[in-house]
């Protein structure tokens, strides 16, 4: 994986779930988002960073708990401070239980985009401490 690419995969637990039928809320996908600009963060300046816009948000297709996403991240563009970055959420493994099977999972092939983001995280320049901004 490149230094300015973050990849997240996991399954949606139970707990994610905010709606009726164990939907999952959007909110939801952009805390995932900012956790991996978190690490695109580290991987690029050593520092977490800090998050400070959204310019584009995108909600596709649902997420349910018993999913499993995949959330693909990169650094777009690098000033002295700020980081422009992409964001998608790829949903690989639909779970049935929100259609009343209790462990019934499909692979999804191909993947299907369910969220798309893009925004700005800034990493002070003292606090950069691999090589930061250009």
């Amino acid at each position: 994986m490149a230094e300015h690419e973050a990849v997240l995969r996991f399954r949606v637990g139970q707990a994610d779930a905010h709606y009726a039928g164990n939907l999952v809320a959007g909110g939801r996908i952009l805390s995932w988002f900012g956790d991996a600009a978190t690490e695109l963060c580290i991987r690029s300046d050593g520092d977490e960073g800090l998050f400070v816009a959204y310019d584009l948000v995108e909600f596709r297709a649902p997420v349910y708990a018993g999913d499993f996403l995949e959330i693909r991240a990169r650094i777009t563009r690098m000033g002295n401070t700020s980081r422009a970055m992409s964001f998608e959420a790829w949903k690989y493994v639909r779970s049935l239980a929100h259609d009343g099977g209790t462990s019934a999972a499909d692979l999804l092939e191909p993947p299907v985009l369910v969220a798309r983001a893009s925004g700005t995280c800034v990493v002070p320049a003292a606090r950069q401490r691999k090589g930061g901004g250009s």
